[in-house]
């Protein structure tokens, strides 16, 4: 990632090389967001009583729900229970994603709080041009 980072520090560099760099990165991005479309993560509600599980692509694919939960529940509260376990789902699939992009650009430097980390960059480009 020599000539990536060369053109994000605003040194010039050789652009046939940030090109096959870039090729290079979209493509094992491609592959592990095709791995990740084929796994199933799961996620569960507070009180465990509905549990669902998700493609990384997002799509419901099983939804359980424990007969004892469930006579504690009304029609209402099961509805936030299995929004719960979605949302638990998603959270899981948001890290396995996060994961995947620190494996593909390694780990960089920690937001701050209340910061847009593309800032600097969108700046950089006001200014440049």
């Amino acid at each position: 990632m020599k000539e990536i980072n060369a053109f994000s520090e605003g040194r010039e560099g050789d652009v046939a090389g940030l090109l096959r760099e870039i090729n290079d990165l979209t493509g094992r991005l491609a592959g592990g967001m095709a791995d990740l479309a084929h796994e199933r993560l799961e996620g569960a509600d507070a009180s465990g009583a509905v549990r669902v599980c998700v493609s990384g692509a997002g799509r419901l694919l099983a939804l359980q729900i424990d007969g004892r939960g469930l006579r504690k529940l009304d029609h209402v509260q099961l509805a936030d229970a299995v929004k719960e376990a979605i949302g638990a789902a998603h959270v899981a699939m948001g890290e396995r994603l996060t994961g995947l992009m620190t494996e593909l650009t390694g780990p960089g430097p920690a937001p701050q709080v209340g910061q847009d980390p593309l800032a600097p960059y969108i700046e950089r480009v006001l200014r440049e041009g």
